[in-house]
Parts: structure tokens; sequence; C-alpha cells
């Protein structure tokens, strides 16, 4: 990416056409003369708009009151009709979001099963979390609500002491159904093993280590992704639209999002990102996948996108985890800065060739059974990994005060991860690739850092659309990212992104946490030559945003090039 030939971008403003916002295929195709497809419909509160699809005779298929939108099938004629109507705010096209099938063609990485290098409890020693394991924090009290494709948890139904049922719930949000808590169903595997990372309460055969980082939190179960791996944005949304309606009912601190999509739009425009911000802002802290398209800059992915969300990357043990010394940043991680100048990913956690739960005749250890070791174990590597890993350990902190806030959760994980420093003493990784570094589990818990986290940033203002944010995280010409001041001047070597992947030893790793900093969206501030959109970003007429409403009509601001 060369910022220097990057086009002049200009705005103007034209009625809305079609707010086309997704994850993974946003550019739906022309509708045929019968042709029939799902949107999202956003108004101005759940009521309005589901009177005006129902007006022009649309098919509502979800009702998605978290961001006041339904999920609706409509014609070519009624969505026209929605458009003229100028009652709705914004038309999104759904569209797919995939996790275990983009995972595995990415990221996996081949390993023996049997090899007894091969330690099934390497991704909790590796955090410290077994330190506390061994002092009573377990997670107990907690629920963590893990979206993905289901869950054949046999290893973790039950607590130790009681046998009493860890299982709280289980919402299928593909067909809006509370299944019984003994409901097992995960056709793909990925669910599975990412919440076996989180909730495992098995012992390894080898020593006296549990192989989850929560062994004895709750859980509830959300089912929004089929066998393959694949789900919609709206059954997403609907997903965390039930944990958020029941956070207080399942005591829900935490929720796990082991999945990533490449972003198509604003954060605050995408409507899975509204939906998770709107989690955040109930109280819930959200991990979310880096993404595993890395290690290039500017590939994290949505959700993790998100400015507010703990957004985790990945890293591996080189198949010593008692060794430190080889670890390293993971070849898939995905890198920041964000497309709006967020540094992310916030830390890294362990992502390589991480063992766990997962049933032989799911689809998964199907394509690859040499991954599997023909039991109850799989092997799996990916940014899904890691974003349960810190689950985990997010659990553990709510345990030991149950007072923290999401943004304290964040803080404290951030001011005790450790950062990766090669031996001459320089940074081994950019931050915009390790963030602050590994997460400790232990550190976190008895961190006493606070207001760290997300400052500058009003989550409430960002979803009413008052205020909307940029990072600080600016480019130059040669490729280089660094982090600007609000005068737009250089922090003292705060270079991020060089050929050599470091960041100078002045930079401030501090309490102040500087880099975490945010600055209001502001047409004259970010929209220069040395801001961070190129040409191979997609801002075109298929990709619109809204900035205003009229009684009549829709206006767009649409980025468009200047030769």
């Amino acid at each position: 990416m060369n910022l220097s030939r990057r086009p002049t971008l200009r705005r103007v403003t034209k009625p809305l056409v079609l707010a086309a916002l997704g994850a993974v295929a946003l550019t739906a195709p022309m509708f045929g003369q019968q042709d029939v497809r799902s949107f999202i419909v956003q108004g101005r509160d759940l009521d309005s708009a589901r009177a005006e699809v129902l007006a022009v005779g649309g098919e509502i298929t979800h009702e998605l009151g978290i961001i006041a939108s339904i999920g609706a099938r409509l014609s070519e004629a009624q969505m026209q009709a929605l458009e003229a109507s100028g009652a709705v705010r914004r038309i999104y096209a759904d569209a797919r979001v995939e996790t275990a099938k983009r995972l595995l063609s990415v990221a996996q990485e081949p390993v023996d099963a049997d090899d007894p290098a091969a330690d099934a409890t390497g991704h909790v020693t590796g955090v410290d979390a077994h330190r506390l394991h061994a002092e009573g924090i377990l997670g107990a009290g907690v629920t963590v609500a893990v979206l993905d494709t289901g869950h054949f948890l046999f290893r973790a139904l039950v607590h130790h002491e009681d046998r009493t049922a860890r299982t709280l719930a289980h919402y299928n949000a593909i067909d809006d159904l509370e299944e019984s808590i003994y409901s097992w169903a995960d056709g793909s595997g990925h669910g599975t093993h990412v919440a076996g990372i989180i909730l495992n309460r098995d012992l390894s055969a080898d020593s006296d280590g549990y192989r989850g980082i929560a062994p004895e939190a709750d859980w509830v179960v959300v089912r929004a992704f089929d066998e393959n791996g694949q789900g919609s944005y709206a059954d997403v949304i609907r997903g965390i639209d039930w944990v958020v309606a029941n956070k207080e009912v399942y005591a829900i601190g935490v929720l796990n999002l082991s999945f990533s999509a490449p972003p198509r739009s604003h954060y605050w425009e995408d409507p899975l990102n509204q939906a998770v911000m709107a989690a955040w802002e109930a109280g819930v802290a959200v991990v979310a996948s880096a993404g595993n398209l890395g290690p290039d800059p500017m590939s994290v992915g949505v959700p993790g996108n998100v400015p507010y969300v703990i957004t985790a990357g990945a890293m591996t043990d080189g198949y010593t985890p008692a060794d430190p010394t080889d670890d390293t940043l993971a070849s898939f991680s995905a890198s920041g800065p964000t497309y709006e100048g967020f540094v992310k990913p916030e830390l890294v956690a362990p992502g390589g060739h991480v063992i766990s739960l997962m049933t032989g005749d799911s689809r998964i250890p199907k394509e690859y059974p040499e991954f599997h070791d023909g039991g109850e174990y799989f092997t799996m590597s990916g940014t899904s990994q890691s974003a349960a890993v810190v689950s985990g350990v997010a659990a553990l902190m709510l345990q030991a005060d149950p007072s923290l806030s999401p943004d304290d959760v964040k803080c404290r994980l951030m001011a005790s991860a450790q950062a990766a420093f090669a031996a001459d003493g320089s940074a081994a990784y950019g931050i915009l690739q390790q963030g602050a570094g590994l997460v400790n589990a232990y550190e976190a818990v008895y961190s006493t850092e606070t207001g760290c986290a997300n400052r500058g940033l009003d989550v409430s203002a960002d979803l009413e659309g008052s205020a909307h944010y940029a990072g600080p995280v600016r480019g130059d010409a040669d490729d280089n990212f660094y982090i600007a001041g609000p005068d737009g001047t250089l922090y003292s070597g705060s270079f991020l992104w060089s050929d050599s992947f470091l960041w100078s030893d002045s930079f401030l790793w501090s309490d102040s946490f500087l880099w975490s900093d945010s600055f209001l969206w502001s047409d004259s501030f970010l929209w220069s030559d040395s801001f961070l959109w190129s040409d191979s970003f997609l801002w075109s007429d298929s990709f619109l945003w809204s900035d205003a409403l009229t009684e009549t009509t829709i206006g767009i601001n649409v980025w468009v090039e200047e030769e």
C-alpha cells in the first residue's frame, strides 16, 4: 500500500439508492424480475421500522430491537417503495458471515496430535491462568455467552462441586428458539472448540492443570452459525440482541465473538458493529477475534474493528509452552490500524495449535482428521482461539471483582499485558501487531489500573449518531504508520509500522496509554492525504452511508475519486 498514490477524495450528496453494508458480500446482485432478497431495515425505532416494512408488503424475518431494525425479504418494488417513503433511516443488504471455513483455509498449522510436545494446557499456563486456579479463582459466578456454531461440551456441563448445570440457556438465533440446555448441537465443531478453551473443566492426563481458562464459569450457548460455519448478519445480530435482553437474567458478563469479516464501511455504520456497541454499552465485556488475514496492516475485521471492544490477535509458542523465548506472533494474525485510525488488536493470546474439545463426527474433523486425536480433542489455530483465551481471562477477572465495567476489564487487560521484546531490547513486533502484548491472567486479575481504555470515546453518543470517532494513527507516504497528537504533531518515537516492525523505547507505555486516545470525527481533520484510505479500499457507490435525515429523503454522503 503506497499512500502517496491515493487519489484525492471529495464528497457529494445524492438521494439514497441502497446502503449495502455487511461482512462478506456487500454488493448484492441486481434484482431479477421476480427476485426477493433479504435486507436489514433500520428505522427510528423498532415499531416504525416494522410498520414501514408491512406497509410495502414485505415479509418480516427478524426483529432486531437492539439496532431498531427489521430483517425483511423484499422485492425490488418493495425496496424502492421503502426508499421513496423517507420513513426509514437505512436499508442494508443482509450478508453472510463465516467462521470455520475462513479459519481453516487460512490459519491451520499442521501438528501431530500424538506428539508428546503437544500440551493440552499450554494455552492455560501460557497466560498464567493456572496460578489463579491454584488460588481458587476459576470463573465461578460469572456467565460467558459464546455466540458461534453451538456446542457438544460433555466435559463442561456441570460444576465440579455440586454437579449443578453450568449451561444456563441455549438460544438458537437461526430459528429464534430457546432450546433445552441439554440439546447438544454443533455440526461444525468450531463452537465446541472455542467454548472448550474458555470453559473446559477436564484435567490434563499428565498434570493437575485444567484445560479451560475459566473452568467453573457458567455459560449460555448462542447458535448463529450452521454446520458449515456460515451465518447471516441478521441471525448474528439477533443472537447479540438476545444476549443483551437476557444479561440480567443469566448474569452475562462476557460475550465471545470468534469470527471476523472484512470491513466495508465506517465501524459505526455497520449494523453488526452497532449491535456489538450496544452490548458494550449495556455492560457486557465483548471479546472479538482480530481475524486471520494478517500480517499486513489494516487487516483487522468486523467486529474486531469496533474501537470499544477487546480485540485479540494470536501468538504461537513454537511447540514449547514452557519456553517463552521462541514465542512468535502467528503468521495469520490480523494487524491494525483500523480504517478509522485505531490501534488494534489490543493484545494477543495463544492462538497457534491450541488443543480443545471437538467430537470426531463434526464437519471440521471429518475434513481435517489429521488434527483430531481420535477421541475428544482437536488441534486448531486462529484468532478465534485467541479470543476464547481472553474471554476466559475476563471471566476470571469478573469473579475476582464483579464490579468491573467493560472499560475496566479492557484497561486492566491492556495494562498488565506483556509486550514481546527482542534480545537487544527492541520491540519484537509493532504495537499494531501485538497491541499491548501477551495477555497475562494473573497480572490482569490483580491489576488496579482504571481509566486507561477507551479514553475520549462515548459509546452512547456514537450509537445515537451525535458523535463518531477516529483513532490517533496516521500514515505517511513511505507506508509508515505513527501516532499523532490532537494537533497533528508526532509523538516522539511513535512510529508503529515499518520494515523492521519496531516501536521506539520512548513510546508511551505508561498509565496514560496515550495511543488509546481518540478524536471526534471531522472531515477537515481526517479526509486528507495523510490519512489511511487507499486505492484498495472500496469506497464506491456500492458502499454508502448516511449523515442526515429529512422528512422526504435521506441524504447520502458518497466519497468519489478525483483524478
